[in-house]
């Protein structure tokens, strides 16, 4: 009877957890709007490796001289680095070109859909 009831708790405890990590992933559709794509130019200002999705911060300078910080999403960390890429590859400085999707709430975030480098790499 012991072994029964540690089995359904067991079997409770993986499922709030999957649970738990499903609602934590969101969707695309959910935060970003597939009808404002934006074409971005600015210099990396860090890189966040992190799960489930990394992130990188640009500071794009308007035709005015006035700064935006843009946080861009990107890919997980292990996609990166079976793309080629690894936590140098977007040093701080850098001058970079994005090209994705802007947040629907309107801030000053985007999905990637493509990185450019200076020398054309993408």
């Amino acid at each position: 009877m012991h072994s029964k009831l540690m089995s359904v708790v067991a079997s409770a405890g993986m499922l709030l957890a999957a649970a738990v990590s499903v609602s934590a992933h969101h969707s695309f559709s959910a935060e970003f709007d597939q009808n404002r794509q934006v074409t971005l130019e600015g210099k990396v200002v860090m890189m966040e490796w992190v799960n489930p999705h990394s992130w990188l911060h640009i500071d794009v300078t308007k035709a005015d001289g006035t700064v935006e910080r843009w946080k861009i999403e990107g890919g997980s960390p292990s996609v990166l680095l079976r793309k080629g890429w690894n936590r140098d590859s977007l040093p701080a400085g850098l001058k970079v070109k994005v090209v994705g999707f802007q947040a629907k709430d309107g801030s000053f975030r985007a999905s990637s859909r493509d990185l450019q480098f200076p020398h054309g790499r993408r």
